[in-house]
């Protein structure tokens, strides 16, 4: 008990000091996440995506049912721009003894988040970006399938945002002209 509540207060340590999880509603707030094989992702990666981070433990008895549900949702949406992402709690078994589980799941299993987001006073915790990059759900406790239908089916028919058009318009080639403009 004395090292699960150790390993907390050091997965506490990661979030920024006085940092507060994003809520429903705002602008997600950057992570970069570092995958079990080594690689990482941020939010920029994934923009025009439905992101679902999902914090949860091997200990966690609603994550054991939640995690095969998030895996087949993601196996048949993925082609629609879903993205969901295991994030392994602190305090769960060592990455080294959770291989076989990350060898049959095809969601990416996260190492680290860096980022301002973390599990909500319990587990498992999911977080869901829509397209445009706003946090449309923030919750602790377990997605059931009609509340993943209910939830990610309309987010996951919205249009992807277009990027605004990038100018190729350089401040040397303003100043000029605007130089000239007001010499006359």
């Amino acid at each position: 008990m004395r090292k699960r509540i150790w390993l907390l207060g050091l997965a506490l340590f990661a979030v920024p000091a006085g940092a507060a999880p994003p809520k429903v509603g705002d602008i997600a707030p950057p992570f970069t996440l570092e995958l079990v094989d080594g690689s990482k992702v941020s939010l920029d990666d994934l923009r025009g995506q439905v992101i679902v981070l999902n914090f949860w433990a091997t200990w966690c008895g609603p994550c054991k049912t939640e995690l095969p549900l998030l895996d087949a949702y993601y196996q048949i949406n993925a082609v629609h721009g879903l993205k969901v992402f295991a994030i392994t709690s602190e305090d769960s078994v060592p990455i080294a003894k959770l291989k076989k589980l990350f060898a049959v799941m095809k969601i990416p299993s996260v190492r680290h988040i860096r980022g301002e987001y973390r599990d909500l006073k319990g587990l498992p915790t999911n977080y869901v970006i829509d397209r445009s990059g706003h946090v449309r759900y923030a919750r602790a406790g377990a997605f059931e399938l009609d509340d993943l239908n209910d939830l990610l089916i309309p987010l996951l028919r919205a249009p992807v945002p277009t990027p605004a058009p990038a100018t190729n318009v350089t401040l040397r080639q303003v100043l000029p002209a605007t130089q000239s403009a007001s010499a006359g």
